[in-house]
């Protein structure tokens, strides 16, 4: 079963996320960008949904850990605070980092869509 990380302090968030898409893929979800990428370092996930705004370790520094743990790593940022975030997002792109945004609030459908068009297909991953 393809796995979903959820990266937000929001509990209420996480929960949406499992119903929107617990019966087809393994959900787990993470209060904050450390235990989140304990987490992706236990088991790579197949798609990461990721908060910017969080205590303890900020969204894109959360982003950057994820991406040295897995170059290429499918990312979704969903927040509400794009703009506060621009500048050090920019910065990320220019380093190569890959991610998508998408922006808060999300209903089931839309989080549904995302999972499927970074899902679909088979995933191989090199090495």
């Amino acid at each position: 079963m393809r796995r979903i990380l959820v990266i937000d302090d929001e509990e209420g968030v996480r929960d949406s996320f499992s119903l929107a898409l617990g019966e087809e893929y393994e959900v787990v979800g993470a209060a904050d960008g450390d235990q989140g990428v304990r987490l992706a370092r236990g088991r790579r996930p197949d798609l990461v949904f990721l908060d910017l705004r969080m205590p303890g370790l900020s969204g894109v520094e959360t982003l950057r850990r994820l991406h040295l743990l897995y170059p290429g790593i499918d990312v979704c940022i969903v927040t509400g605070f794009y703009e506060e975030y621009l500048r050090e997002l920019i910065q990320a792109g220019e380093e190569g980092i890959r991610f998508q945004v998408a922006r808060k609030p999300i209903d089931q459908e839309q989080i549904r869509v995302i999972a499927e068009s970074h899902l679909q297909g088979p995933q191989v991953y090199p090495g």
